[in-house]
Formats: C-alpha cells, sequence, structure tokens
C-alpha cells in the first residue's frame, strides 16, 4: 500500500473524524454574482466533515424565518428527495437512492466516499418508488397517501404534459399516461430514450422539466466523476442539460461543462431556465462554490477544464485550454460545498416579503467543507429576472448542537396553496413552510 493510502486509512479508521484544512473564508465570502476564489487548497488529505444523520426527535422540527412558521406535510416516508406538484394539486414524492453502481466503489478512494455517504445518511437502498401525497381539505396535512408508481429505477424528476407523465429514472426517461385525480398508476411505461447510467452512474440523479410550450424536455445528467479522474472517456453526455424533442424522443446537448445539475425551473420574468449545480471537491474548504445559474443554449461552463469561468483546475489531465476559453461564469454562487440540489422560483407563492420575488434554493449540506455549510434552504431575491442581493434564510435548523444532522432539505416546489414544500431524505418528511398567522 501506498504511504498516502495509508496515511488516509489510518486517519479513518476511528470513525472518519474530520480532517484536513479549514476554511479561511466565510460561506458569505463564497456567495453572490462575484464570490472569493482563493487559491486551490489540496492537501495530502482531503477535508472530511461529515454531519452524522440522526432525523429528527420527536417533536423537533426546522427554524423557519420570521413571518413564516413549519410543519410537517408528511412523515414516515422513505428518503423522499424530489417533489413535483400536479395541477389537481396532488404532491408526487420521489422516495430514492443511488442504485447499486459497483465500479463507483472500487479502490481507496471508494471506500472512503461509501464510508462517508453511509455516515451523512445516503447508504440506504432505494425504495424505488413515486408517493402521492394529498391534502383533501387544505389544512397543510396530507391525509391520504397511495403508492403511485413502483418498480422504478433510483427516479428522481418528474414533470407532467398534458396527460403525458414523465419519470426521469438514473438510466432512462419513462412516460406515463395519467388522468387527473389518479392515486396510482398501473400500466406499463413507455421508454422515451437512454440516459447515461450503467455499472459507474457517479452522480445518478437525472431530473427533467417541460418547456412552456411542452414541446420540449431539459434532462439534468452529472457527472461521472469529481474532476474526470475516471477518464473523459466515461463522461460522455454527461454534465450536461440535454433538450429532448418530446414528439420524437431525439436528444441534443442543450448546455455542458455543468459537474452536477439537480434544481430546474423557470425564471417567470425573463422566461430562462435556471438550473443548480454542485461544484468540484477536494481543492479546500473555499472551492468550489455551488451555483444558481441561467442556462443559455450552447454554452459551456467549464467542467472539468475550469470553473467559475476560466479558472483552470490543475489536477485535469489533458488540459484543454480551447475549451476554457469558451467557458462562461455561472450568474450566482450559493457556497462552498452546500450542496445545492433544489431550485423553485417564488411564483404563486404566498410566502410574505422578503420571499415574493426570487429562487428557493434547498442545500443538502457539506462534507468537503470544515467547518458546514448548507444544511438550509434560502432564498435569492430577483428583480427584472436576475439576482438582486444576498440570500435570506428560510428554513434553518437541520444541524444540531452536536453538528448531526437531524435532517438534510432537497427538493424544493410552490404547492397548490402558495406554501413552499421542502423533501428531507435524512428526517423522512416533506416539510409545509407557509406565512405565519
Amino acid at each position: 500500500m501506498r504511504k498516502p493510502q495509508l496515511v488516509l486509512v489510518i486517519a479513518l479508521a476511528g470513525g472518519l473524524a474530520a480532517c484536513g484544512e479549514t476554511s479561511s473564508l466565510q460561506v458569505a465570502d463564497g456567495t453572490g454574482p462575484s464570490p472569493k476564489l482563493p487559491e486551490p487548497n489540496k492537501t495530502l488529505l482531503p477535508t472530511i466533515n461529515i454531519a452524522p444523520a440522526i432525523g429528527w426527535p420527536d417533536g423537533a422540527k426546522p427554524v423557519a424565518a420570521a413571518g413564516t412558521q413549519v410543519a410537517a406535510f408528511a412523515e414516515n416516508l422513505d428518503h423522499p428527495r424530489w417533489l413535483y406538484v400536479l395541477p389537481n394539486g396532488d404532491v408526487l414524492v420521489a422516495e430514492t437512492n443511488a442504485p447499486p453502481k459497483p465500479d463507483d466503489g472500487t479502490g481507496l478512494r471508494g471506500w472512503v466516499m461509501k464510508k462517508v455517504m453511509g455516515r451523512a445518511g445516503a447508504g440506504v437502498p432505494s425504495a424505488n418508488r413515486i408517493t402521492l401525497l394529498r391534502d383533501r381539505d387544505h389544512d397543510g396535512i396530507a391525509e391520504t397517501r397511495t403508492v403511485f408508481l413502483e418498480n422504478l429505477n433510483s427516479p428522481f424528476g418528474m414533470t407532467l404534459v398534458g396527460n403525458d407523465l414523465y419519470v426521469a429514472d438514473t438510466d432512462r426517461l419513462l412516460r406515463f399516461h395519467y388522468e387527473t385525480g389518479d392515486t396510482a398508476i398501473k400500466s406499463p411505461p413507455v421508454k422515451v430514450l437512454d440516459l447515461p447510467g450503467g455499472t459507474l452512474n457517479h452522480h445518478w440523479t437525472k431530473n427533467v422539466i417541460a418547456s412552456k410550450d411542452g414541446s420540449k424536455l431539459y434532462v439534468t445528467v452529472g457527472s461521472n466523476s469529481n474532476v474526470a479522474e475516471n477518464g473523459m472517456d466515461k463522461e460522455e453526455g454527461r454534465a450536461a442539460i440535454w433538450e429532448v424533442d418530446r414528439a420524437t424522443g431525439n436528444h441534443r446537448i442543450f448546455a455542458s461543462g455543468l459537474r452536477n445539475p439537480n434544481g430546474l425551473s423557470w425564471e417567470p420574468q425573463s422566461g430562462a431556465l435556471w438550473t443548480a449545480v454542485n461544484e468540484r471537491d477536494e481543492i479546500g474548504s473555499d472551492l468550489v462554490p455551488d451555483y444558481i445559474t441561467s442556462v443559455k443554449d450552447g454554452a459551456f461552463y467549464g467542467w472539468p477544464f475550469s470553473y467559475y469561468g476560466q479558472h483552470v483546475d490543475v489536477r485535469v489531465e489533458p488540459q484543454n485550454p480551447d475549451l476554457v476559453a469558451k467557458a462562461i461564469a455561472p450568474d450566482y454562487a450559493v457556497g462552498p460545498h452546500t450542496a445545492s440540489l433544489g431550485l423553485t422560483f417564488a411564483e404563486g407563492s404566498r410566502l410574505p416579503a422578503p420571499f415574493t420575488e426570487g429562487a428557493f434554493v434547498g442545500q443538502h449540506g457539506s462534507w468537503n467543507r470544515k467547518p458546514h455549510s448548507g444544511y438550509k434552504v434560502i432564498f435569492v431575491p430577483f428583480s427584472a429576472g436576475k439576482p438582486s442581493g444576498q440570500p435570506v434564510d428560510v428554513l434553518t435548523g437541520f444541524l444540531n448542537n452536536e453538528e448531526k444532522a437531524m435532517g438534510r432539505p432537497v427538493g424544493v416546489v410552490i404547492d397548490q396553496q402558495g406554501d413552499l414544500l421542502v423533501a428531507d431524505d435524512v428526517g423522512n418528511k416533506v416539510w409545509r413552510v407557509s406565512a405565519a398567522k
């Protein structure tokens, strides 16, 4: 065993205690349209600072912002990660986790990452289903719960166009026939197209959203590595957003160089597509900020060769200066290692100011930063279709006083009543944030 590997094993053998360097900047320094980007700090041992997942004690809940309140919309779910609201007000929740991917767990690094993800609450088997939640009396609690779809393969994104419900499994995009009021779908799916999957499948989540006219679908496909350490041949079609023609199933790369895009939402003023992206790890607690950005057709956002525009990542071999020269910087940083996944705009929201115009972002929380970052839901104010100020906390308190994770927010949506729903995959709940009474 090589010496660095031996050191890492010894360091981790005692229970994956925090190791590596410590942040020299505040999360706020890595936030906004022009985040601070210090020099990379690549250490012998990567920074590993896990918030162990413990779930919510009885009666506990997150802390809601002033002027709002939070309560459980649904409880006792199985790793709920993503949400979709049907036109009749029913809420679909993807109960899901990573599929088996044996080639992503090889070697020392793979072993370490399995331990990290397991301790952080991501090691449970996938339920592979979508559950329907219905709040019949509109009291903010789902009284009806049915298995809407099952026997899926790590499902994530969902979108409805007419009577066609699209579900993004980890390796294919599926279509189901849906009628208003259905509480379960038993008919077999139609495969629209295959998505990059397989036995490596590092970033496994695939999201889908429809264009306003319903003619196109946009699908997120994350990278197969941190910084292409598995080879660029393993990255074909990845680190990108695909545009799919709904009538034919033909697709093209709409935008690329996006390490791990997840949330997708249409900005109501400009009509632009926005996405939330997880940036790269293991070059320090302060690098690289995750971000939300408008997505330009044909644009390249840097991964893996550069970050935040044209800041070259020297770890990547071979380098590609021609592509770096084309890389554009994203619109708005949301802090380093915050694992910002969920994204939805405030259109239709009944929450009070300052949560009336802008984007809600679900931050799943860090493992590669000391001290922790994320573990909350934030709101980025917008004006005239663009970010216009510093983010405001919407929902906090997911970490207890011992820095253990009682919950981790993921997907965010506005429901038919104008309240904010938040999927919590460690707490196994869906939270509802509403205006305080």
